[in-house]
């Protein structure tokens, strides 16, 4: 009877510890990450800049959120309307009204059953302040920029404030409390900082989640000046007309479509059918990414008939968003 309950133990740890890690590029450390799991408490955070589009960019953090709350973690979502003054977004009236409907955006994606928090609620108090000036002595102005590389604007001209921002970012993570802290890969060097900064005012170094950066429809780099992305509000036939166009060779490293398939849908649904005439196969339905992945790489399933599936999929995800932004 003990060995059966240590094993279902283990059972229900492993099945935890793969719904956390499940559709991440890297975890900081890995060994700290299953040490968290055996907590009875543990807290995690992911930061959103303000944005007038929440898009499949986004989704990705999202979908992992929701992974860690089922995980039975805490889960705090700051949207950060002072970053995103500081990174040239917008005024701080324009990102305040851009955060509220984000929020909005994100609960109609069932990211429910957490805590939201503005960032100008606590950051511009004096604990918080003289943290970030106390860090910002230990840290070099080359550190702080190259840390700000790949999410800034304008970096090749940047700011005094865009500076402060990655040093902003560690004081979040120390004054919200939480033990780890879940980002695109972009995000990998502010985190870095944290780690190694943070235990020198007392703060334990946070356990990092790094998720994909995932390529736009087109191929290339997701851009909201490029238009290629789906929002998350977007119309029944937009999501049909811009799937179609979609950018989806034969082979599968760094295909758009089945990076789709892999983080947006299958995390939400269980099963994909693909649905063609008998004398095309007739309809196939799917369990899970892996297997239609291996599919598809065999040249079983057409790029078109993997857009319609994919379309008509992402369709009944986003429904309940624009139903509740109604």
């Amino acid at each position: 009877l003990i060995l059966l309950s240590r094993s279902n133990t283990n059972l229900l740890r492993m099945d935890t510890y793969a719904r956390v890690i499940r559709n991440t590029v890297e975890v900081v450390t890995d060994e700290e990450l299953r040490s968290l799991l055996d907590r009875p408490v543990r807290k995690v955070y992911a930061g959103y800049e303000p944005s007038g589009e929440i898009h499949l960019g986004h989704l990705v953090t999202i979908n992992k959120l929701i992974d860690l709350r089922d995980a039975g973690f805490e889960v705090t979502v700051l949207l950060a309307d002072l970053h995103a003054f500081l990174n040239r977004k917008g005024t701080m009236e324009e990102v305040k009204k851009l955060a509220e409907y984000n929020r909005r955006c994100f609960e109609g994606l069932g990211l429910t059953d957490i805590k939201y928090v503005l960032g100008s609620s606590f950051q511009l108090s004096p604990e918080y302040q003289i943290l970030v000036h106390e860090l910002s002595q230990a840290i070099t102005l080359n550190r702080a920029k190259r840390s700000m590389d790949e999410v800034g604007r304008q970096m090749d001209n940047p700011t005094v404030s865009q500076m402060v921002y990655p040093i902003m970012q560690m004081a979040d993570i120390a004054m919200l409390g939480v033990d780890a802290a879940l980002g695109g890969i972009d995000q990998r060097k502010i985190h870095m900082l944290a780690r190694e900064y943070l235990p020198s005012k007392n703060y334990p170094s946070p356990v990092c989640i790094h998720v994909p950066i995932l390529h736009g429809l087109d191929g290339k780099k997701m851009s909201s000046s490029q238009g290629n992305y789906i929002s998350v509000a977007e119309s029944e036939e937009d999501i049909r007309k811009k799937m179609k166009k979609a950018f989806c060779p034969p082979e599968v490293e760094d295909n758009p479509v089945l990076q789709v398939l892999q983080h947006h849908i299958f995390p939400r649904l269980d099963t994909v059918t693909i649905e063609r005439p008998e004398k095309f196969g007739g309809n196939r339905t799917f369990g899970s990414y892996e297997e239609m992945e291996q599919a598809y790489a065999k040249g079983e399933i057409h790029p078109a008939d993997l857009k319609t599936a994919v379309a008509e999929s992402l369709i009944t995800i986003l429904a309940p968003v624009r139903e509740y932004l109604k």
